[in-house]
């Protein structure tokens, strides 16, 4: 068990393990439920159908963990030789029963995952606004109970901020912690979603996305003390996002007079080389 567990988690994890005096019981798959307080919102299928082949051929070798509850029981630790077992169609599972109260349930879901099976970034941003909303904690005081720093538990948190397309994009796996962490330093949502869309697209670094991030901050920040610019022809606008449909980034159009230039953004050198090849192909 890794040592920067908070005081007393450890002890609660180790709480899961079955001991010799254990009193094993077969518990009816149908009187079972989840976890409520479990984190994870999606299991890996295949996953679990080599558990159930696993349990098919040796049984459950590992009895799961439940407590008592209104109805039946609710499972603490086991969650996937649960799932397993249904696959299977077996009618019980051997379980040991235990006495826990609703902010250890949470607290030992929280943390076997984070510590055992590792959540995707938002998973885990979820369950850290969960169990500071249910205990009335503040970052400091989970990050306490966790053995994480105040700072570790806030980058976290800030991607629930995220628009829910991106978020969607790092519970995938197409972007990173470190991809979300770059883009939730922008505040603009729209230049956040071009940002990550670019970023799928061209499968940016972490690197090339901060130099993206980079770029787009010293462009903000050059035109901050510029006057309010006038109203800009509807007809320039249209071709504006003509162009940018078509190449898949930026566009500004200046006009002087009867004449004017074109602006391409790009973020990085693949996305330079992806927009010139766009460019020779139609020269």
């Amino acid at each position: 068990m890794s040592k920067r567990l908070g005081k007393g988690l450890d002890a609660l994890i180790t709480s899961l393990s079955i001991k010799e005096d254990d009193k094993i019981v077969e518990i009816p798959l149908a009187q079972l439920r989840a976890n409520p307080y479990q984190p994870r919102k999606t299991f890996d299928d295949e996953a679990i159908k080599e558990l159930a082949e696993s349990i098919r051929e040796h049984g459950v070798i590992q009895p799961i963990i439940v407590r008592t509850a209104l109805r039946g029981f609710e499972i603490i630790a086991g969650e996937r030789r649960f799932r397993a077992s249904q696959l299977l169609g077996n009618p019980t599972i051997p379980a040991v029963v235990r006495s826990y109260s609703d902010q250890q349930v949470m607290e030992i879901a929280l943390i076997e995952n984070v510590q055992r099976e590792d959540l995707n970034a938002i998973e885990v941003a979820i369950a850290y606004q969960a169990i500071m909303n249910q205990f009335s904690l503040t970052q400091e005081e989970l990050s306490l109970k966790v053995g994480k720093s105040r700072s570790h538990i806030a980058n976290f948190l800030r991607l629930l901020a995220l628009p829910d397309e991106i978020k969607e994009h790092v519970s995938r796996g197409t972007l990173s912690m470190g991809h979300a962490r770059a883009i939730a330093g922008i505040k603009e949502d729209d230049k956040r979603r071009e940002l990550a869309k670019l970023t799928v697209q061209q499968n940016w670094s972490v690197r090339e996305l901060e130099d993206a991030v980079q770029q787009t901050d010293a462009n903000v920040k050059g035109t901050k003390a510029k006057p309010k610019a006038k109203k800009r022809d509807p007809y320039l606008e249209q071709i504006e996002e003509t162009l940018r449909e078509r190449f898949q980034t930026t566009v500004r159009i200046k006009p002087n007079k009867e004449k004017g230039r074109i602006e391409l953004a790009y973020y990085g050198k693949n996305d330079l080389e992806r927009l010139l090849e766009i460019l020779q192909a139609n020269a």
